[in-house]
């Protein structure tokens, strides 16, 4: 149960509302720029996968390419590394306000020393144990492919000791509103990536990338936010071993959950690996390739916005303005909400050009281009509601309560199991993406139903609407966008005339039938274009 929050004095209703406008600004502003290195690292991971696809095409080498993160991405889950801000961010924020910094510094000092620790522990042992673990998670990979999977997974494995260690000092960086090596970061990574395929693909094959992803872990989340942290804020970056330590076990506290729970926000990934590798040799491939497009939406706008949000509203938390946190919540989901509508259409609308445009060359034909885009159009439906998890979740964790998303996410994610499996084996591929589609919504509505019955925000029936408005000028647009990509050109031709098509269509009706929020997101956007900056009211 949810402590209540610090008491505050009491706020008039406008000031309430300017403060939240001034909130919800600060999340805009600091997620555009998120949103900007998203967007940048996901060309870059489209890059990264035109090379992938180019130099190896999808065959049984990168199904074990896939299939070699499988194990290190379980590690990473587990230690939360993922999620690390989530939980790091409103603890350190609360222990720097009450005891000051030498404080922060310690707690610093002991998730970050303790944390490693147990990073390379369990690194060693993985890499140890892969050969008897990949058989039992692939068991019907040939044995070549078996090896190959064994050999890329002891490389890549030891890259996520500089993902956690990287994600608690990028986690405390954010704490002191420094989001720029959080932006950075994931483009060093994928840059590694398509270096170390790029020059080494040729010859070394699936290894080249993997060497690459090592090369970019230890560079990207790890040195910059140690070199930033030294720089920007002076934070003395230290390494404590306090295992037993009261103020480590109260992070822990907060942390368990992240580790302890599943959502399938991670592990629809993992399913479709795990039951991808029953059916035909390929489709581990094609089912990657899809998810990377289907992605590109779900990080620019969920992963942005919830990254910035999540500061502003544990620092909203802490101050004692719960009402004015769920105004900020309520208008961040309505926004998101609307352009994530859009988004998923343009993905279900314009899929098999824009496979085509990105992937199709070298090893990669076009049967496998028309595999692909149905499958990225079944992923698409369940855009709206992976972004909308993303940051309803948010609030949970901004208050210090981790446990009830995640128990809500973990009794989700173990009951879709029988659905991925029956999908699958009826279905293939396509069933599996349906599988998630399908999850993903549930936990969603579940996840805000659960928000609203016991914080009273976010309001289900606002979000409706704008869901509604949404989805109906979506389908008009994407319609449109289809038709209009059919004409016979090349497939930059076609994905061209079918965006513009598709804005001619969607900006004008949004911004005369739209909601409020994205009315003002608009705006705000245009005026930055013109370079005039928002009036808010104050110098």
């Amino acid at each position: 149960m949810s402590k209540s929050p610090p008491t505050a004095c009491a706020v008039t209703r406008p000031k309430l509302e300017t403060s939240a406008s001034l909130g919800a600004q600060r999340i805009s502003a600091v997620a555009v720029l998120l949103a900007a290195s998203i967007l940048l690292s996901r060309v870059l991971g489209f890059v990264r996968e035109a090379v992938l696809a180019w130099q190896l095409g999808a065959t049984a080498e990168v199904d074990a390419y896939r299939a070699a993160f499988q194990i290190p991405d379980l590690l990473n889950y587990f230690l939360a590394g993922g999620a690390l801000s989530i939980a790091f961010v409103p603890f350190y924020t609360r222990v720097r306000s009450r005891d000051g910094a030498e404080a922060a510094e310690q707690l610093l000092a002991k998730v970050l020393g303790t944390m490693t620790l147990i990073a390379i522990v369990a690194t060693v042992a993985l890499w140890w144990a892969a050969d008897a673990l990949v058989a039992l998670q692939f068991p019907r990979f040939a044995p070549e492919t078996q090896a190959l999977t064994v050999r890329l997974t002891r490389i890549v494995l030891p890259a996520q000791i500089f993902f956690v260690a990287g994600g608690i000092i990028r986690a405390a960086l954010m704490a002191h509103d420094r989001f720029g090596t959080q932006a950075l970061a994931p483009l060093v990574y994928n840059a590694g990536i398509i270096a170390g395929g790029a020059t080494f693909g040729s010859t070394l094959g699936a290894e080249g990338f993997a060497w690459g992803a090592l090369a970019g872990a230890v560079i990207g989340p790890f040195l910059i936010p140690l070199v930033d942290a030294h720089l920007s804020v002076r934070l003395r970056v230290r390494l404590r071993l306090a295992l037993f330590d009261r103020q480590f076990l109260a992070y822990l506290s907060v942390a368990a959950p992240l580790m302890l729970g599943l959502t399938l926000l991670t592990v629809d990934e993992w399913y479709d690996r795990w039951f991808g590798a029953l059916l035909a040799e390929g489709t581990v491939a094609h089912l990657g390739y899809a998810r990377q497009l289907m992605l590109l939406p779900v990080a620019v706008v969920g992963q942005a916005v919830a990254t910035a949000a999540l500061p502003t509203l544990s620092r909203l938390w802490n101050e004692g303005r719960p009402e004015e946190l769920n105004r900020v919540l309520t208008a961040t989901l309505s926004a998101s909400i609307a352009l994530a509508a859009l988004s998923a259409a343009v993905a279900i609308a314009l899929a098999e050009p824009i496979v085509a445009l990105l992937y199709e060359r070298g090893r990669f034909g076009p049967a496998d281009t028309v595999r692909v885009a149905g499958l990225l159009a079944v992923f698409a439906w369940a855009v709206p509601a992976w972004i909308t998890q993303q940051i309803a979740v948010r609030a949970f964790f901004a208050r210090g309560d981790t446990w009830r998303p995640l128990i809500v996410g973990t009794v989700v994610a173990l009951s879709a199991i029988p659905l991925y499996r029956m999908l699958g084996a009826h279905h293939g591929a396509e069933g599996l993406a349906m599988a998630g589609a399908i999850g993903i919504t549930v936990n969603a509505l579940i996840t805000l139903i659960v928000a609203r019955t016991l914080h009273g925000a976010p309001s289900l029936r606002r979000l409706a609407v704008t869901a509604a408005r949404a989805g109906l000028i979506a389908v008009l647009a994407g319609f449109v966008a289809h038709l209009a990509a059919t004409l016979p050109t090349t497939p930059l031709g076609r994905v061209l005339v079918g965006l513009i098509s598709f804005g001619v269509v969607a900006l004008p009706a949004f911004w005369v039938f739209g909601d409020a929020p994205l009315r003002e997101v608009l705006r705000r956007n245009w005026q930055r274009l013109r370079r005039k900056p928002p009036s808010t009211g104050h110098s």
